[in-house]
């Protein structure tokens, strides 16, 4: 999948006037690819990965960066994503990003794989609510230990580590995202410092849903994006998911392919 043009900072990117934006329902697509799902409850399930331009958060260590801090992308109609999806063997569909119910047409491609048999999983920070049918929720709240610092933050000199912060943790839509679907909470845990704020966060969950959340749900994964990056993470969150009773998540995708792009 070629990427070309950028896509603007506005929060809800499919609005930009690109000059190849396609006459109907379309998404700026940054990836399109069959692989492995890489992470969670159905990590080794082979599917296709549907990966949207865009984003309304800024976390430091976004492992895919040409969706967030330098969106790029190239405007695919629904059609030509169905098409593309139906190209592959694979009876599975993630859609991710960036953060991929920025975009209106999330929901109809959503509507539109749901009528064709397909399993979807859609990965989302947690702060927006799909209008949409999903077989799972793969929801990844983002922790204060996500927040840009102002002296490494490449855009605007510092101006996204507030809009990040303030924008995070939304307790209603990851709620309601709960109540709605059948989901995973899968934490990107960069120390043991960050269970303080897992556990606070999973307790409030637990009082604003109508539903229960397991140990079984809460899904601790280990930051990095390339494998010697994993080697300083992934046996402390090991240990950190047996002391604390939750599910440890590998990255399969990074342990087999490293950082390569379309894995």
């Amino acid at each position: 999948m070629p990427v070309t043009s950028r896509v603007d900072d506005r929060e809800h990117a499919g609005d930009a006037a690109d000059a190849d934006l396609p006459d109907g329902d379309a998404l700026p697509i940054n990836e399109l690819f069959l692989s492995l799902q890489g992470e969670g409850k159905l990590a080794g399930v082979p599917s296709v990965f549907v990966r949207t331009s865009g984003c309304n958060l800024r976390c430091w260590f976004c492992d895919s960066y040409h969706t967030s801090w330098e969106p790029t992308h190239a405007w695919m109609s629904l059609d030509e994503i169905l098409a593309k999806i139906e190209s592959f063997d694979a009876d599975h569909v993630v859609l991710t990003g960036g953060e991929p119910l920025i975009h209106d047409a999330s929901a109809t491609l959503l509507h539109e794989l749901a009528d064709r048999g397909y399993h979807t999983t859609v990965e989302t920070n947690g702060t927006i609510v799909p209008d949409a049918p999903a077989d799972l929720a793969s929801i990844s709240p983002k922790l204060e230990s996500s927040t840009p610092t102002p002296e490494g933050d490449p855009m605007a000199e510092g101006e996204w580590a507030d809009r990040h912060e303030e924008r995070r943790i939304d307790l209603d839509a990851l709620a309601t995202l709960v109540d709605r679907f059948d989901f995973q909470l899968k934490f990107v845990v960069t120390g043991r410092d960050d269970m303080t704020e897992i556990e606070a966060l999973v307790a409030d969950l637990r009082e604003a849903t109508n539903v229960p959340v397991s140990d079984d749900d809460v899904l601790l994964m280990p930051e990095g994006q390339t494998r010697d990056q994993l080697d300083g993470t992934r046996a402390l969150v090991a240990d950190l998911a047996v002391e604390y009773g939750y599910r440890y998540t590998p990255r399969i995708h990074v342990d087999l392919w490293n950082d390569a792009p379309e894995k």
